[in-house]
């Protein structure tokens, strides 16, 4: 009959030398205070368990008992390898809650806890799924996803509307940029408080006791880069052609590289660089021959775009932060409040819209739909941009570009050369290629090690 010798705790020295019988396999075993083994470096600290067996009879008669039945490849891989004698598979009975040492034949097989141990392959890849780490929701890109492709398609949407009241108020109702920025600002503030505090079926604002480190200085730098942002963009919209606005807005990478170099002295690789060529030659080839070419509207357009890198950085920093990340309806709102600080008084005390009475009532109106249509395309873009990736978000930015470029040429009838549209085009597959290059960099940087995240690509708006 197989002996099983139990190293127990807490009674086990009123229990030594006592033959006690296992109710559930009938084998008998005794307690005694066994202290001459040595501990295994699989076994757990605190918990012990031998096994003697005999001839293996008992082992056979508790084969229908709550038992874990162990394999002979089972017992190689905890011997280091070796084979035992015999093959049979051998039984453990029913144990105290106390896991146990185990000790096979005199051959000191000892382990952790098999019934908590993982027996199977199966069970170790799954262990190992489990530790795998996980990628956040703001690392994963899922463009594919219902709401994302939903908040694309109104991105276009609303930024093509935008676009098309900006030009009809500038040029045909006879508008200031300061007055259509202002404007801009001011509703989107106003419809971001009613989402931020209002309960609505769009968002529900999670009340904070208090505002993470830094917030009303991220708040501020990022509100005078939209201030910056919009106003440079209405001055170029007014001087030059909708479509040639949108070629020096597609050409951002260049400016990317420019500043990756000179505030993080980052390194581009040779790909991304030549990427850059096309963007380049083509935006000189548009520039050469584009027929509503201004010296104004030109050096606002570049300028927009270099401050678009950096609300582009920093906006991505604030939504995907670690200590705290800012919903788009909090970013939306803090900063157009800080930029409605900055740029309503500038605007009464530089343009002084009232010097020739009330505007018109067609103007005002425009004025309001225009405000809630950016700020619709503000909202949705930022959502976006915290559901995908920067590349990916930065190719479907280029193809918006590209989008708004042909719908301005076919709606307002602008003049375009063919050298100026042949720049036009060169513009924006060289923009494709340059996102291509910097994905592949960015794969074989992941492949060869963890390293410095790249800055985005594209501009939220």
């Amino acid at each position: 009959m197989a002996t099983h010798q139990l190293n127990g705790v807490g009674d086990k020295t009123a229990l030594q030398g006592q033959t006690q019988v296992d109710q559930v396999s009938g084998a008998e075993y005794s307690i005694e205070n066994d202290t001459r083994h040595r501990p295994h470096p699989l076994e757990k600290q605190g918990s012990r368990t031998r096994f003697h067996s005999g001839n293996g009879s008992a082992a056979k008669s508790s084969s229908s008992s709550l038992a874990l039945s162990l394999s002979s490849s089972d017992i190689r891989q905890v011997n280091g390898g070796k084979d035992d004698a015999t093959s049979s598979p051998r039984h453990v009975s029913h144990t105290p809650p106390t896991s146990p040492t185990l000790n096979h034949s005199g051959s000191n097989l000892k382990t952790a806890n098999f019934a908590s141990a993982p027996s199977r392959a199966g069970d170790f890849k799954t262990l190992r799924s489990r530790l795998r780490p996980r990628k956040s929701r703001s690392q994963q890109d899922n463009l594919l996803t219902f709401r994302a492709m939903a908040y694309l398609v109104l991105w276009y949407f609303f930024s093509f509307c935008t676009l098309f009241l900006n030009k009809y108020i500038l040029s045909m109702l006879g508008g200031e940029p300061g007055m259509l920025g202002s404007t801009q600002m001011l509703v989107t503030t106003v419809c971001g408080f009613c989402k931020m505090y209002i309960p609505c079926c769009l968002y529900r604002h999670k009340s904070q006791d208090e505002r993470p480190k830094g917030f009303l200085w991220n708040m501020i730098g990022l509100g005078i880069m939209r201030f910056l942002t919009v106003l440079l963009g209405l001055v170029s919209l007014k001087h030059i052609a909708v479509s040639f606005t949108e070629t020096i807005k597609s050409s951002a990478p260049l400016f990317t590289v420019i500043i990756a170099w000179l505030m993080l002295r980052e390194r581009t690789g040779l790909w991304v660089n030549l990427s850059l060529l096309p963007v380049m030659g083509g935006l000189a080839l548009t520039s050469c021959y584009e027929l509503s070419f201004t010296a104004i509207g030109f050096s606002a357009a570049i300028a927009t775009n270099l401050v678009d890198c950096l609300q582009n950085v920093f906006s991505k920093k604030l939504l995907s932060g670690s200590s705290h990340r800012y919903s788009p309806p909090e970013l939306q709102f803090y900063t157009s409040t800080a930029a409605v600080v900055l740029l309503v008084p500038s605007w009464l005390f530089l343009d002084n819209p009232f010097k020739n009475g009330l505007p018109d009532q067609v103007l005002v109106m425009a004025l309001v739909l225009d405000g809630v249509f950016f700020h619709l395309q503000s909202i949705t873009a930022y959502a976006l941009m915290g559901r995908i990736s920067p590349v990916t978000h930065s190719v479907a930015n280029t193809f918006k570009r590209a989008l708004l470029i042909w719908l301005s040429i076919l709606v307002f009838h602008n003049p375009v050369t063919v050298l100026s549209g042949v720049g036009t085009i060169i513009v924006v597959l060289g923009v494709f290629l340059y996102n291509r290059a910097r994905e592949y960099e960015q794969n074989r940087q992941a492949q060869d090690g963890p390293g410095e995240g790249s800055i985005p690509l594209s501009s939220p708006v």
